[in-house]
């Protein structure tokens, strides 16, 4: 299968998702993993431009100890919208070019504007992308697939219908989490939040619910053509 993960930030899939990614991998999906928008004012001493580069190399190192691709779409932070054209249009290429047979993406109802316009986005553009006539930057259409919304941010009112597993996956997800050098230092520094420790602890919490030691929570839109009933979560 094909996997395609969106997310807003560049450190979102890690934060969400990356034990169910790196399980894809290993039972020999295709993952691609996009962070929709650049990171670029997730810092008060590092400028946009600068802190813009050393994001993208930190969500490409952690995708590569996974085997994932990784792209963005080049949004810049609070400048995603979902009801416009051109924004749409940049997520039917995504979602073309990576073709996904599922997508994970953001909880419609999330804390911040960036996260909820991007799962708007994804949920627009995944049937935007399957219209044969709807021209974008790639001539074939995507299918029509199922979207899989990822935990919020310390689980805040989500409540997930599907499991993953990830008690084997942890440590490689937090090692993962751990390459966004740039915000783990900022959080804990600044806000005073020991990132890994609470992805940690959120997957931990998530395991006692899914009878598991570690586990990541799912919620499936819940939309006709966006059901199904295989299982495609490993």
């Amino acid at each position: 299968m094909r996997v395609l993960a969106i997310g807003c930030h560049p450190d979102d899939i890690e934060i969400a998702c990356a034990g169910t990614l790196i399980k894809c991998v290993e039972r020999g999906d295709t993952v691609i993993s996009c962070h929709a928008s650049t990171g670029n004012l997730g810092h008060v001493i590092i400028p946009p431009d600068e802190l813009t580069i050393m994001r993208a190399n930190e969500a490409k190192k952690a995708g590569a100890l996974a085997g994932i691709e990784v792209i963005s779409a080049g949004f810049n932070d609070l400048d995603i919208f979902d009801n416009n054209k051109r924004s749409r249009d940049m997520m039917v290429d995504i979602i073309k070019y990576a073709n996904p047979d599922f997508i994970i993406t953001h909880n419609p109802d999330d804390y911040m504007p960036d996260h909820t316009a991007v799962s708007r986005l994804v949920f627009d553009a995944s049937f935007a992308a399957t219209l044969p006539n709807y021209k974008s930057k790639y001539s074939e259409p995507a299918k029509c697939v199922p979207i899989y919304y990822m935990d919020t941010l310390a689980g805040v009112n989500f409540v997930p219908t599907e499991f993953v597993d990830i008690t084997n996956q942890i440590d490689k997800k937090l090692e993962m989490l751990n390459c966004h050098e740039s915000q783990i230092k900022w959080m804990l520094d600044h806000d005073g939040i020991d990132f890994p420790d609470m992805v940690r602890t959120c997957s931990r919490y998530r395991g006692y619910q899914g009878g598991a030691e570690y586990a990541e929570g799912f919620r499936m839109c819940q939309a006709y053509l966006k059901m199904t009933t295989k299982r495609l979560l490993p």
